[in-house]
Order: C-alpha cells, then sequence, then structure tokens
C-alpha cells in the first residue's frame, strides 16, 4: 500500500506541464530566498533596527492586500500561460534594477513592493491551471511541489547567508533576476495556452475599479456561502502566527550569539520540518489526513510558545522543525479547498485566499517586528505562537463540525 501511493504521489510528472511549473516554481523560489536574506541582512547590518529587518521581509508580503483585489482576476480573464509569463518577465525586470549598486535602500523597497505585486496574478494562475492539468492526480502534484519546495527553501535558506556574504547583495538580486527570466522561458515553452473558461459579461457602465473588485468579490463571496470554504481558508490564514520567527532570523540569531551562517540554518529548519511532515502524510489514506487538520494546526502554532524559556540556538531549531513538521496540512487543506472551488471562479477564489494569507504572513511579521524591538526577539515569538495555538484551537473546533470523513468523501478519487 506505501509503495502504491509513493508512486501516485510522483505520477503527476508524467504530465509535461505540471514538469515545467514545477522547474520554473523552483527556480523562483532558490533566487528569491538569496533575495529575501540579502535585502534582510543589508538593513540590519546598516540600522541595527529589528523592525526594520522584520518590516523589510514583511514587504515581500504585504503588497498582495493590493495586488490580490485588483489583479487577481486576470488569471479568470486571459490565456493562464501569457499572465504566467509576463508576470515574470516583469518581475525579473525589476529585480534587476534592484540589483545595481547605486539603487539607496528606500527605492530598493518600492522596487520591491512592484515585485510583490506580480505575485497574485502568477499564484492564481498557476492555481488555476494545476487542477485541469493534473485532474485526479492533483493533490498529489501539491504534495510534490509542498515536499520539492520546502527542499528548495531548506537548501536555499541554508547557503543564502554563505552566498550573500560571498558574492555581496547585489549580485544575489542578479542571480533571483535570472531566475525569474529562466521561469518565464520555461512555462513559455512548455505550457499550453490554457485559455479561462467563458467569463461574465461586462456591465459597459461600470468603471475599471468596480469590475476588478467585483471580479475578486466573487471568490470571497464563494468562500463565505461554504463553511466548509471558509474553514479552509481560516486554517490556512494560521501561517500569520507561524511566519514570525522567519521573518525574525536575523535577530534573533543576533540575540542568541550566532555567527551570520546560522541565520540560513534558522530559516531552513521550519521548511526541513514540513519537508518531512508532507512525506509522513503521504503514506496514510487522505481520510486520515482530511481528519487530522485541526489537530496540525494546533501542533503548528504551540511549539512557539516555548520561546518563552528564551531557548538557545539548538532548541530553537527543534521547536522550529517541530512546528514544520505539522505545518505540512497546509498540503491537504488547500488541495481540499481548490477541488472543493466552482471550476468557474476558482482562480479568484484561490486569489482571495492566497491575498489574505500572504498579508497576514506580512502583517504578522511587522508586529512581530515591532514587538521583538521593545521586548526581544525571542518573547515576539512566544508572544506569536501563543496567540497562534489558541485560535489554532477555534479553528480546529469549527474543522471538527464539517464533517471532515463526507468533506474527504465529497473529493475526487485520488490518483
Amino acid at each position: 500500500m506505501a509503495g502504491r501511493r509513493r508512486g501516485a504521489t510522483w505520477s503527476a510528472f508524467e504530465v509535461r506541464g505540471f514538469r515545467m511549473l514545477w522547474l520554473a516554481g523552483l527556480l523562483s523560489v532558490a533566487g528569491d530566498q538569496l533575495a529575501r536574506v540579502a535585502l534582510s541582512i543589508l538593513v540590519f547590518q546598516r540600522t541595527g533596527s529589528a523592525a526594520l529587518s522584520a518590516a523589510t521581509y514583511a514587504l515581500s508580503m504585504l503588497p498582495a492586500l493590493v495586488s490580490g483585489a485588483l489583479l487577481s482576476w486576470l488569471a479568470d480573464r486571459f490565456p493562464r500561460r501569457r499572465v504566467l509569463v509576463v508576470c515574470d518577465v516583469v518581475r525579473a525586470a525589476l529585480v534587476a534594477l534592484m540589483a545595481v549598486p547605486a539603487v539607496p535602500l528606500p527605492l530598493l523597497a518600492a522596487l520591491l513592493v512592484l515585485v510583490q505585486l506580480a505575485e497574485a496574478p502568477f499564484s492564481a494562475a498557476q492555481g488555476a491551471v494545476l487542477p485541469e492539468l493534473l485532474g485526479a492526480r492533483y493533490e498529489a502534484g501539491q504534495a510534490v511541489q509542498q515536499v520539492t519546495t520546502q527542499l528548495c527553501l531548506v537548501l536555499g535558506f541554508a547557503v543564502a547567508a554563505f552566498v550573500v556574504t560571498g558574492v555581496g547583495a547585489h549580485a544575489a538580486l542578479a542571480i533571483d533576476a535570472a531566475t525569474f527570466a529562466v521561469s518565464a522561458l520555461l512555462i513559455r515553452a512548455g505550457l499550453g495556452r490554457h485559455p479561462p473558461p467563458a467569463a461574465e459579461p461586462d456591465v459597459v457602465v461600470a468603471t475599471w475599479w468596480r469590475r476588478s473588485w467585483r471580479r475578486v468579490a466573487a471568490g470571497a463571496v464563494v468562500v463565505g456561502k461554504d463553511r466548509t470554504l471558509g474553514t479552509l481558508v481560516w486554517l490556512g490564514w494560521l501561517a500569520l502566527f507561524t511566519v514570525v520567527p522567519e521573518g525574525l532570523a536575523v535577530p534573533f540569531a543576533h540575540q542568541v550569539g550566532a555567527g551570520g551562517g546560522w541565520i540560513g540554518v534558522l530559516l531552513a529548519a521550519e521548511p526541513a520540518g514540513a519537508v518531512a511532515g508532507a512525506l509522513l502524510l503521504r503514506l496514510v489514506a487522505r481520510p486520515v489526513r482530511v481528519r487530522a487538520l485541526g489537530v496540525l494546526a494546533v501542533g503548528t502554532a504551540a511549539p512557539l510558545a516555548a520561546y518563552w524559556t528564551q531557548p538557545d540556538l539548538g532548541t530553537a531549531l527543534a521547536l522550529l522543525f517541530v512546528s514544520g513538521l505539522c505545518s505540512a496540512y497546509q498540503v491537504t487543506a488547500g488541495a481540499t479547498f481548490v477541488q472543493l472551488s466552482p471550476p468557474p471562479v476558482r482562480g479568484r477564489a484561490l486569489g482571495f485566499a492566497r491575498t489574505g494569507m500572504i498579508a497576514g504572513q506580512g502583517l504578522g511579521v511587522v508586529a512581530g517586528g515591532l514587538l521583538a524591538q521593545l521586548a526581544g526577539p525571542a518573547t515576539a515569538i512566544a508572544w506569536a505562537g501563543t496567540a497562534g495555538a489558541l485560535v489554532a484551537l477555534a479553528a480546529a473546533a469549527a474543522w471538527s463540525r464539517r464533517r471532515p470523513d463526507a468533506v474527504s468523501a465529497a473529493l475526487p478519487a485520488e490518483a
């Protein structure tokens, strides 16, 4: 049984379009880790401020508040390959500008915001294409993406600090720009057009602004009317608490007296746990995975509450690994959400969910940075873990009322 399940997990690679999207995504993830570490270290070295370092990290998330609302509908209006390629080309050009050494920090921050504005339509288009490509293999494909992306995060974070130290922050940004360019080429060559589903006719007298918000609101309305989808979104948005250690990795390493190289190890600990958790979850039946969503959500936040003890580096790494191990529930939660969303508004519904998650993570990192400035990084992480565990308990109770076994039975059969 376990052997058949492992074979089904990797069967997504039989689909050429998936292989291209997968490889393009890994390139972009690897480059992004270089850019994030480079900017965080650069700001902390120049300012010595935990709040500003966290705020810089959060700039890779907060623009989703605007881009998701205004731009994710593009995935349901234009051919999805075109959306993916254009977003990558735009991001490659902007990051290339960031790599110019003469660019001051305020302009770097502004360019980073523009880069992230392109994330919402890219993610919405990617999320809408995958179910079409994979069909019954969709959750297997999601698991593959989660495992390999987290592995890329582990390796990327582990070496990013050394790379930034060796080649410099601006060279690291140039590498990031190159990954977006290669991603665009892969998607253009390896993915079909994937035209969007027939859209509802526009009202001629409506302004572009109203039309944009109406399209996005359609996804929010779908989620709001379906309690199961709403609870799945709630479970996903718990990441706003558990992302805080990531945003505070640089000041926490400074607090415990760790060298610069340990910043990457701190950032890699949670993704390493997520890889292990995703592999373990694929060994059990889907009804068990769906039923365990609430328990694992609590297990993701609870270890961070142990930061009240002001842990040393080794203990912190262990806590982050356990948190990541439980966070693998996000694979099943995300796949279940997509498969239950109506296809005509799937791109917008997914854009709404991802927008809230990314924006929530950005706000969580900013709040954690401000608290760290006042009470220290470890205390800020402890507050995030305690609050996250309490909210996760409420989400777990709500999920148990959604009858997880019935939800699992309503999903398409696994490949």
